[in-house]
């Protein structure tokens, strides 16, 4: 496959399907041969890509176009279905976040996966912001020493131009909850830099969403982690009129740093002994989705990697055991959220 050009068919053509069909027409080894929405191209802003446009999946995969891969850019609660779907007919896949809505359709993509002998790239975009490649490096080469502790903060603004009525966003089967469409790009941060977590406690509310979603809004969390240290999450989308931070502190034994901004996009501190900071190259602004930003506008790396890794040059940034591992942790922690609103009630 060196030589060839990699056909991608994207699935979902809103904001983030339609910057993954860009990204794959800016790419040279890349070609978009087919978008998919269940509105017209015209409603979706997408006439300028030129390409087969259908109503489905289904309509898409019974074309049967020359395709080798297809990106799962739909509403997260689709994500799975959508994916085994692409990999029963031998495609490669590329799913956004998060992969699925439970640990067990995650397995069943996997499993569909190495039945099919076909790759799925889950997208985490965040891990290539210079910051986050930064930090990873000081981790795992110890020159912050052991972990003691790390605090990850996520405070977003999110209100009723995001939530607007009849969308998908919000909704318990489409949408899933805040950490799974807001904020678990952080959560594989901060397991791709620490791993996995245990002994999981929590406090959850529900602010200013109680008319326009079907969960809280707002959570602390603490945890340890395995490979030792203990850790808290704390997030909202109550945050008032935009968004403030998403940042990262970590304290270890030779040091301590913090990475903040609103997307987690700037060192802020850096206080290790004998240590001297490199200058790390700009981050991308988050993506722009009218009222609002999300996390860092790194689609395009993505894309090359997919290239990449078919080509035999690389491997996947993000694997599907990754992928799973962050809904994994998700799932866990919304045991916890469900076990205090049933004592509450």
């Amino acid at each position: 496959m060196s030589k060839e050009i990699i056909k991608f068919a994207v699935v979902g053509a809103g904001h983030i399907g339609k910057r993954h069909a860009e990204m794959i027409r800016r790419n040279e080894e890349a070609e978009l041969v087919a978008l998919v929405d269940v509105r017209d191209q015209k409603a979706c802003d997408a006439e300028h890509f030129d390409v087969p446009f259908f109503s489905s999946i289904d309509e898409l995969l019974a074309a049967d176009l020359e395709i080798d891969v297809v990106n799962i850019c739909t509403p997260n609660g689709l994500h799975a279905e959508q994916s085994i779907k692409a990999l029963e007919h031998k495609y490669h896949v590329v799913c956004e976040k998060p992969m699925g809505l439970s640990k067990d359709n995650c397995e069943k993509i996997i499993f569909k996966s190495l039945q099919m002998s076909k790759q799925v790239f889950c997208v985490m975009q965040n891990r290539y912001s210079p910051p986050s490649e930064w930090i990873k490096h000081v981790v795992s080469e110890g020159i912050l020493g052991d972990i003691h502790m790390v605090q990850l903060n996520c405070y977003w603004n999110r209100d009723e131009r995001y939530y607007k009525a009849g969308g998908w966003k919000g909704t318990k089967d489409l949408d899933g909850g805040t950490l799974f469409t807001q904020f678990s790009h952080f959560i594989d941060i901060m397991y791709w830099l620490f791993g996995d977590i245990e002994n999981i406690q929590g406090k959850f509310a529900d602010f200013t969403h109680q008319d326009s979603t079907d969960f809280e809004d707002s959570g602390f969390v603490s945890f340890d982690f395995i490979n030792g240290g203990m850790g808290s999450l704390n997030y909202s989308t109550a945050v008032a009129n935009q968004n403030l931070e998403s940042s990262m502190t970590i304290i270890g034994s030779k040091g301590s740093v913090k990475i903040g901004g609103q997307y987690m996009n700037e060192v802020e501190v850096c206080n290790i002994a004998g240590y001297e900071m490199p200058e790390l190259a700009p981050t991308n602004p988050g993506n722009d989705y009218g009222a609002y930003k999300g996390s860092a506008a790194n689609h395009h790396y993505i894309i090359n990697n997919v290239v990449d890794t078919l080509k035999g040059r690389t491997t996947a940034t993000t694997n599907a055991l990754e992928g799973l591992k962050v809904v994994e942790i998700i799932e866990r922690i919304y045991e916890k959220r469900n076990e205090q609103m049933s004592f509450d009630k």
